[in-house]
């Protein structure tokens, strides 16, 4: 499926419209809800190829941050046979009690896959996340941007923004 084709099919799917607030704490009129995308495998398998075709040759290891991404990563790391690591927003307090779940060494490549961004902050918080864990992550990919500040975040932040879909691209 070209890019045109899937960003045609991911607002069908995907596309809700009235009054959100978003994960952000903004409001909008329209909401692209991820689970539509990565609960029919259909969509995930091509949102998942997608995405391989960003991950580059230098790549050790994938992340993905709970709950959103990690169908995505998973996907996608069976898809390119990388492993992959599931990032929290915070660590469990019994267990292992570790942000980042997963086998990794310090100094390993990573490309960090998100879902749906808006400001970005969600991303920034898992690659910082990684990094301190002496991680470098090469970028951050997602499956959609909504051109809403989280390209200029992310890059503000240091890291590399390599966005499957934009909210231009599926006409919103």
């Amino acid at each position: 499926m070209n890019i045109n084709d899937l960003a045609k099919k991911v607002k069908e799917v995907a596309l809700l419209e009235g009054d959100f607030i978003l994960s952000s704490g903004r409001r909008s009129n329209y909401y692209l809800d991820k689970y539509r995308i990565e609960t029919r495998p259909d969509i995930l398998s091509v949102v998942a190829d997608g995405i391989a075709e960003k991950i580059t040759d230098d790549t050790d290891i994938l992340a993905g941050p709970e709950l959103g991404a990690i169908p995505l990563v998973t996907a996608v790391g069976l898809k390119t046979n990388i492993p992959f690591l599931l990032v929290r927003k915070k660590a469990k307090d019994y267990g292992t009690k570790k942000v980042v779940e997963g086998l990794y060494e310090p100094g390993q490549n990573v490309i960090l896959i998100e879902d749906v961004l808006t400001t970005g902050g969600q991303a920034i918080t898992a690659a910082d996340s990684l990094k301190e864990l002496g991680l470098n992550v090469l970028k951050i990919v997602c499956v959609i941007d909504r051109e809403e500040g989280a390209r200029e975040a992310v890059e503000g932040a240091g890291y590399v923004f390599d966005p499957l879909l934009t909210r231009s691209m599926m006409g919103l």
